[in-house]
């Protein structure tokens, strides 16, 4: 960490940047995509990229984040955006420097109906002409894409040594996902967050949930959002925010979502759980995927994915070791599969 404080020192000083005699203070490391740095007495922050979890070169990374944060912006559920430092010598991936949010981590379940209605403000943007809506991900079929996704990170399944009956469950719900995908059905798509776990948002004074890591939005479907925001390898994710809901505490959240979009919630309560058995699976593939790339050395290059265990402190890689083995075990699989079954039989229309 010294030696990112003295890049991003000489990177500021460099640039005769207004911000250049700042103490720098080092936030703990908690993700595996950023490093964060405090310039002390500023109300920002450094937000410099390890990787990127999309697979782009720093330069489209950088974009690509910064774009994120411009679109969420009039929701006014995320950090303001006040600059961005190009990848350079100094700072190959380079960063981006964003208004430091003075709260604390979510408390669940108390703060699923502020998380809900910070998500709420993404999606209740109004959608962008399509021509406008680069650089962020804006697939033709994002159900398709997203399906095509899961596929990719699955292959890692053999090498992450599962249990078979683990393996089976994946696939089976893989077949399930892969049927919806055959159908032409569709539900509306807005912009979405893709990240929105509750480890990733800090509650204000006032209660209102603020979306500070804002790196993978695209334009999809609300239910995704929804959820990694209550699924078990979501909600247990993270230290500080960790906790386990309750069947009646999940229903109640994405009631809430219905509550707060109104009209516009439509015909989004078909597609809940659907949606929902998706994200998990996204989830324990990357899980998979994890297991099998965090072995690899890290990489040369300041572009692209890069997962190695190298890249971030013990304490955290031991962590995510951890929640990965975890949510690959057979009986969490089976919890999160009983419970899956069970709000198909409440939310579905």
């Amino acid at each position: 960490m010294n030696d990112l404080l003295e890049q991003l020192r000489r990177e500021l000083t460099a640039l005769a940047h207004p911000l250049a005699g700042c103490a720098l203070q080092p936030m703990s490391d908690k993700g595996l995509a950023h490093d964060h740095v405090r310039l002390a007495g500023s109300g920002w922050l450094a937000r410099i990229p390890k990787q990127s979890q999309m697979g782009l070169a720093a330069v489209r990374n950088l974009d690509y984040q910064r774009t994120c944060f411009e679109r969420a912006a009039p929701g006014g559920h995320s950090p303001a955006l006040h600059g961005v430092l190009a990848p350079s010598a100094n700072l190959p991936r380079g960063a981006l420097l964003v208004a430091e949010i003075e709260g604390r981590a979510a408390r669940l379940p108390g703060d699923l109906g502020a998380i809900v209605r910070a998500l709420g403000s993404l999606h209740a943007l109004p959608l962008p002409p399509r021509a406008k809506r680069s650089p962020l991900q804006d697939e033709r079929d994002p159900l398709k894409s997203l399906c095509d996704e899961i596929a990719a990170q699955a292959r890692f399944l053999a090498g992450a040594k599962v249990a078979p009956e683990v393996a089976g469950a994946i696939e089976s719900q893989q077949q399930r996902l892969q049927a919806l995908c055959d159908q032409a059905a569709r539900p509306r798509r807005h912009l979405i967050a893709f990240d929105g776990h509750p480890g990733n948002f800090i509650v204000r004074a006032d209660g209102s949930a603020v979306l500070v890591d804002l790196e993978k939005c695209r334009y999809s479907y609300p239910g995704l959002d929804l959820a990694h925001a209550t699924l078990y390898t979501s909600t247990t994710w993270d230290v500080d925010s960790h906790a386990v809901l309750s069947e009646g505490e999940i229903m109640a959240a994405y009631r809430a979502w219905d509550r707060f979009m109104g009209a516009a919630a439509g015909e989004a309560a078909r597609w809940h759980v659907p949606l929902r058995g998706a994200m998990w699976l996204w989830s324990i593939t990357w899980c998979a995927k994890w297991r099998v790339l965090s072995r690899e050395r890290e990489g040369p290059s300041g572009d692209g994915e890069d997962w190695s265990a190298d890249r971030s402190e013990a304490a955290l890689v031991t962590h995510v070791r951890g929640r990965v083995e975890h949510y690959l075990s057979a009986p969490v699989v089976a919890r999160v599969l009983h419970e899956l079954a069970m709000l198909e039989r409440v939310l579905s229309p």
